[in-house]
């Protein structure tokens, strides 16, 4: 018998509040958790029976026979939003948040933006979507359009993939309210901040939020969720998940990934492992955290990177941390396995801080850091490590 978790937390906000117990049978699609505050619905996306329900996830033990074409629907709801918040859809591009708390924005004079920025590399299940199922991503948009009462929506895709350009221009040729906009290939062109600039030419002030300049953004699979919640009753209980680095077959995208299998069930199915390999990374390379090969698929699990052996690195090491990448935590900890000693840290020239946090004032344009290397230097710092930087 398999075992699997289903985390309480998948978005932004507390944990949720299991609603079953041990002991309880369980279907693909039934609700298992409510929010505890600001969170979104949970559903069993295995049949099974519950093990445990502890403050961080609800165990399962799965069936053996499982048929991942069906599901408990969500019930009929008066609106499309009801159904977004029915189906417990949250940004699924890694941000996490409740996708019907954003789409109760009321823009009647803004822009809905279709995010396929596809922003961290190695990742490719975004591209993948808006390449097979363009009807439903105008579809989609349409329902987040009347939502929001945006008037115009925008599909943002990065210029280098062409060919996905020239499809996305023929299908929106008849459709007036909607248009493509072409981003540069950088880092990271998915923030929200960077879209709004390039497809808006608004420069958001840090701490400022898309709505406030009429502007709602969704992940591209988060529009797909919302398709399926509005089209199918569907719950957000599979995830679009890309599989590369030290594994035989990379790059390989998964659709429909059930929410809490684990990792390693993705890894053994492109072939497993490229030896030597360190470790498991859940999300892009950039932002992503440290995982293992139990790690469940989450709403937000947008990648399963394995990574090379950490190389040794006997230098003091200073930490240049900037909002766009890897947290002072996730450096430490990469520092720490390299066998490194953290002498000191420095925060890009580019942060400010807003309410207590630090924020980029413009993302995806990077300052030189002469200065702040200097100080490290002064520090005692030998070598420099930063999260994103392309000074």
């Amino acid at each position: 018998m398999t075992q699997i978790l289903i985390p309480l937390k998948q978005h932004v906000g507390a944990p949720c509040k299991g609603i079953v117990k041990a002991g309880d049978q369980v279907q693909r699609g039934q609700l298992i958790a409510e929010p505890n505050g600001l969170g979104a619905n949970i559903h069993a996306s295995f049949s099974g029976k519950v093990v445990d329900v502890d403050g961080d996830n609800i165990v399962l033990t799965i069936d053996d026979e499982q048929d991942f074409s069906k599901y408990l629907p969500i019930p009929e709801t008066e609106t499309n939003a009801k159904a977004v918040e029915a189906a417990g859809i949250v940004g699924a591009g890694g941000a996490g948040f409740p996708t019907f708390l954003k789409l109760a924005c009321d823009i009647p004079e803004g822009t809905f933006i279709a995010n396929g920025a596809e922003c961290e590399a190695l990742l490719t299940h975004n591209v993948k979507q808006m390449s097979e199922h363009i009807d439903q991503l105008i579809r989609g948009m349409k329902y987040c359009m009347e939502m929001t009462n945006a008037p115009k929506g925008v599909i943002a895709v990065k210029g280098k993939h062409r060919v996905l350009v020239t499809r996305l221009l023929k299908a929106v040729d008849t459709e007036p309210t909607i248009d493509v906009y072409q981003l540069p290939d950088i880092y990271p062109a998915g923030d929200e901040r960077m879209i709004v600039r390039e497809v808006m030419d608004i420069v958001l002030e840090p701490g400022q939020l898309p709505t406030e300049v009429g502007a709602v953004i969704d992940n591209v699979e988060t529009i797909k969720r919302i398709a399926e919640a509005i089209e199918d009753r569907k719950p957000f209980i599979d995830k679009d998940v890309t599989v590369s680095g030290r594994v035989k077959k990379k790059e390989t995208v998964f659709v429909d990934v059930p929410i809490g299998t684990p990792v390693k069930t993705l890894i053994n199915n492109v072939g497993g492992y490229v030896e030597p390999h360190g470790e498991i990374v859940i999300g892009g390379p950039m932002t992503g955290r440290s995982g293992d090969e139990m790690t469940p698929i989450t709403k937000t699990s947008g990648g399963v990177l394995v990574a090379m052996p950490f190389p040794q690195e006997s230098r003091k090491v200073g930490l240049l941390i900037c909002e766009c990448g890897g947290s002072a935590e996730r450096m430490t900890e990469i520092a720490n396995n390299m066998g490194a000693e953290v002498v000191a840290a420095e925060r890009c020239k580019r942060m400010v801080e807003v309410n207590g946090r630090y924020r980029c004032a413009l993302p995806g344009i990077c300052p030189g850091q002469a200065a702040t290397v200097m100080s490290l230097k002064k520090q005692g710092a030998e070598v420099v490590m930063t999260g994103s930087c392309s000074d």
